[in-house]
């Protein structure tokens, strides 16, 4: 039998690379065997190219690994940071779906100088354009309480969209089903009042003071400013997200389309809700904080419980209970209003609606805190 005789296959002709062109219009022409390719067989684009663009034509690549890619993305990486419309359609469709990917990655710095330090004029630019925001912020949260006040103003006129059941409802949200939380923390803060101030005034022999700092501590100051702080994490995140997710539903501008005034239907009921019950929630918390206050007087200080209550009730004054009450008031509006701005002007996205609830918390926290601070130095000042 003859034998069968094979003609040797051609060995692949080695990878090449050139840069062709002049002014504006260049073509880098890859060819050949680019399998093991070293970074020095392709040049770096020739230095006159700083615009125009550049046509990566590879009709002649034969074979070629995962260097080349990584090859290709170090020479026009820098082309596009210069705005050099690269054009690489012509690369087989492998290698060109691998680059397009890459060169999605803006390199840190790739023949950069490292970027400058920021100089006292850019300093300026960003202070002004923080102000300008913060400036336009604080003028749609006026704008915002203003139409929550002519809403009131329809309201007393006997013109207004909010139903009953509304209100009905979120007073069931705000006040009952707050009790739990704001017994459980008001408690624990009334007991740790009683322990911190008894340990204080224990040691200069003054244990029978220890009523007057827990009932007066927790009527005057504290008893408000923890149902607004409980409150500012339950309920104003709860505004925010329920506002939010109609405000990117589009349910917002559908009860405006049908002739429906949101601000009626939506904040009026919440704001109002709080209003009614602060004074219920005041008066709760402050009761229990006192009396969690019993147990740590009695069995820690020594001073007989009938007392504790006697001396609770004698250093209660007219003054403190109005001050408590003012207090409350003052933080619920402003964390019902956090809360409610914060929706009414969320995003449209999932992610947008999670950030109003966050910033609602947290308006909520700085606007009551700052508000306490204020009273209390006004009502100082006064003699109160």
């Amino acid at each position: 039998m003859p034998l069968a005789v094979t003609e040797p296959v051609p060995a692949a002709a080695a990878g090449t690379g050139q840069w062709l062109g002049e002014g504006g219009q260049w073509t880098l022409r890859l060819a050949g065997d680019w399998r093991g390719v070293e970074a020095g067989r392709l040049a770096p684009a020739p230095e006159e190219l700083r615009s125009g663009s550049v046509v990566v034509d590879g009709r002649a690549l034969e074979h070629w690994d995962a260097v080349l890619p990584a090859l290709l993305w170090e020479r026009l990486a820098p082309l596009r940071q210069r705005r050099v419309a690269l054009d690489y359609e012509a690369l087989p469709r492998a290698l060109h779906e691998v680059l397009e990917l890459a060169l999605r990655i803006e390199p840190a710095a790739i023949g950069s100088a490292p970027p400058a330090q920021p100089g006292w004029v850019d300093r300026v630019v960003a202070l002004g354009e923080r102000s300008r925001r913060i400036a336009a912020e604080a003028l749609v949260t006026a704008g915002f309480v203003g139409e929550v006040l002519l809403a009131l103003g329809r309201l007393l006129r006997g013109r207004s969209d909010m139903r009953a059941a509304d209100l009905w409802h979120q007073i069931d949200r705000c006040g009952p089903q707050s009790l739990p939380i704001v017994t459980l923390t008001c408690g624990l803060f009334g007991l740790m009042l009683a322990y911190m101030g008894g340990s204080q005034l224990d040691r200069v022999g003054a244990q029978g003071l220890i009523p007057n700092v827990v009932a007066v501590g927790m009527v005057r100051e504290m008893a408000a400013l923890m149902v607004g702080v409980i409150l500012a994490g339950r309920l104003g995140a709860s505004f925010a997200a329920q506002l939010g997710s109609m405000q990117a539903d589009e349910e917002i501008d559908a009860l405006r389309a049908m002739g429906i005034d949101p601000i009626a239907h939506l904040v009026l009921p919440r704001l109002i809700a709080l209003i009614i019950v602060a004074p219920l929630l005041w008066a709760y918390a402050a009761l229990v904080g006192v009396l969690a206050g019993l147990p740590a007087v009695v069995w820690a200080f020594g001073l007989p419980a009938p007392e504790y209550i006697q001396r609770c009730l004698a250093v209660v004054l007219e003054k403190h209970v109005w001050i408590g009450l003012f207090k409350c008031g003052v933080y619920v509006v402003l964390l019902a209003l956090a809360g409610c701005r914060e929706g009414f002007h969320a995003g449209r996205s999932t992610e947008a609606v999670g950030d109003a609830t966050t910033r609602a918390v947290v308006k909520g926290l700085v606007w009551i805190v700052a508000a306490a601070s204020l009273t209390t130095m006004v009502f100082q000042s006064l003699k109160l």
